[in-house]
């Protein structure tokens, strides 16, 4: 196996191009690609362009490393993220978070599509992470041991509650049904039988999805702060008579576009005006 590039060296090419330095960064997950019609870009790199950027392979996620304006806040953008399930490692699909962090992010919003346990939740709903639970069957931080940096995370308090105060107030400001929730991490591909959904239900999961966790611990380990926001496009297994599919992850996304690029923005604007 390649060894990955030091994120410090690829952060440092990718300054060259661009004076602006946000200390926000967004990651945009599935259905949320729509939002960058909101970001005046100053640079745009394909991840294919950029050393050690996994390659995406997954409809919804255009993989481009965008820096840029929201409403005249900085603001980096990822549009598009790497999946376990695509058979990159968790190095891999975490990695883009580290070149962040060397870049100058010090804030980190992610975002994904996820599945409904919770039994009020609606597909079209908004859920900011209180917490998580990991049941991917690996960790990011296996293995990684870098100088100055404890692999021993603690996790206590990973989604910030300042951030997840603003998202609180950009779900009002922007019309969005947002609700506190506990998020739960598998492996993917496949979705979940309804025997697990009500085994996961009985641990306290509000949401299921096949992301955001990792990038999550990552991220508390860089030193960042984390918010993660979840649209609810489905209803997890058992939970309506529907069959779940990809397709209609993304057409979920798609009739709310308009709700999820003001919530974002929103968000974008209440951090600038509070940094």
């Amino acid at each position: 196996m390649a060894q990955r590039p030091d994120p410090e060296s690829v952060a440092a090419l990718l300054r060259k191009r661009t004076t602006l330095r946000p200390t926000l960064g967004v990651v945009l997950g599935t259905g949320y690609q729509h939002v960058l019609h909101r970001v005046t870009i100053i640079l745009e790199i394909p991840f294919a362009e950029i050393a050690g950027f996994p390659a995406l392979s997954v409809a919804g996620h255009s993989g481009k490393f965008i820096v840029g304006y929201v409403s005249k806040a900085p603001v980096l953008v990822l549009s598009g993220r790497a999946h376990y399930y695509e058979g990159h490692s968790l190095e891999a699909v975490t990695f883009p978070v580290r070149v962040l962090k060397a870049f100058g992010v010090e804030d980190l919003l992610l975002t994904n599509a996820a599945g409904g346990i919770k039994k009020k939740f609606r597909a079209g709903d908004f859920m900011y992470l209180t917490d998580h639970i990991n049941l991917m069957g690996v960790n990011p931080l296996r293995a990684m041991d870098l100088p100055g940096r404890s692999r021993f995370v603690d996790l206590t308090h990973t989604y910030d509650s300042h951030l997840n105060a603003l998202l609180k107030q950009a779900g009002g400001k922007s019309g969005a049904r947002m609700h506190p929730g506990v998020y739960l991490a598998v492996p993917g591909p496949s979705y979940e039988t309804p025997a697990e959904i009500r085994a996961f239900e009985r641990l306290g999961a509000d949401a299921i999805g096949m992301s955001t966790v990792p990038e999550a611990i990552v991220a508390r380990h860089c030193g960042l702060n984390v918010a993660a926001i979840s649209c609810i496009t489905n209803l997890a297994a058992g939970r309506s008579d529907g069959a779940l599919s990809h397709a209609e992850v993304l057409a979920a996304g798609e009739r709310i576009k308009e709700v999820t690029a003001q919530l974002l923005e929103q968000f974008v604007q209440l951090y600038n005006s509070t940094a």
